[in-house]
């Protein structure tokens, strides 16, 4: 599928920010995936969840379902991740995810990754293979500014229009607000008490 092509970008594009709640290693079952809809980096408009797997396989699947279930498919621009992997070590395959839902995706990450690290946390899998594969198909690591502070790889999506809407919506902190937020909401309902930031 081709880019899709934004004519202008404006204040309050429609975003969805997806991250997962805490859990801890020992944890059995469903991990919490939270979503905030955000008109760019200030308005919430909306909060979507689902459930996947600890470790498991599924969430690009959840993911793509609870874009296209959600009544305000026809009105997001972008949806942004935190990160590729969810519940652990559930790598989603963002190009799938551009492809089944046609919204292009954004992943925003603190730090550069360590891929051999990855691969090397993926091997204890048996289908670690098709894990790395969801790694490699992210595409390459580019840097928001020189700070060294927030990278992102893209899909559906220009560089140049990626680099303008994480800008727009980083509001708060040194992260997108959508994506903050859905960290700050998915803490709350998991352990009772958010920490108010992310």
């Amino acid at each position: 599928m081709e880019n899709k092509k934004f004519r202008t970008i404006k204040s309050e594009i429609r975003i969805l920010g997806i991250d997962d709640g805490p859990f801890n290693p020992h944890h059995e079952g469903n991990v919490l995936l939270v979503g905030t809809i955000f008109r760019g980096g200030f308005w919430l408009d909306g909060v979507l969840t689902t459930y996947l797997e600890k470790d498991g396989t599924d969430a690009t699947d959840q993911i793509i379902k609870m874009v296209n279930d959600s009544r305000h498919l026809g009105q997001l621009g972008v949806l942004m991740l935190d990160g590729i992997t969810f519940g652990g070590f559930n790598v989603v395959n963002i190009q799938q995810i551009f492809e089944k839902t046609t919204v292009p995706v954004i992943v925003a990450m603190r730090k550069y990754p360590n891929f051999e690290k990855i691969k090397k946390a993926l091997k204890n899998f048996p289908d670690w293979p098709e894990r790395w594969k969801n790694v490699k198909k992210a595409g390459e690591v580019y840097p928001v500014d020189d700070s060294g502070q927030l990278f992102i790889q893209i899909s559906g999506i220009s560089l140049k229009d990626a680099l303008e809407i994480v800008k727009l919506s980083t509001t708060r902190s040194n992260i997108p607000e959508p994506i903050r937020t859905a960290h700050i909401i998915a803490a709350g309902v998991e352990t009772g008490e958010s920490r108010g930031n992310a």
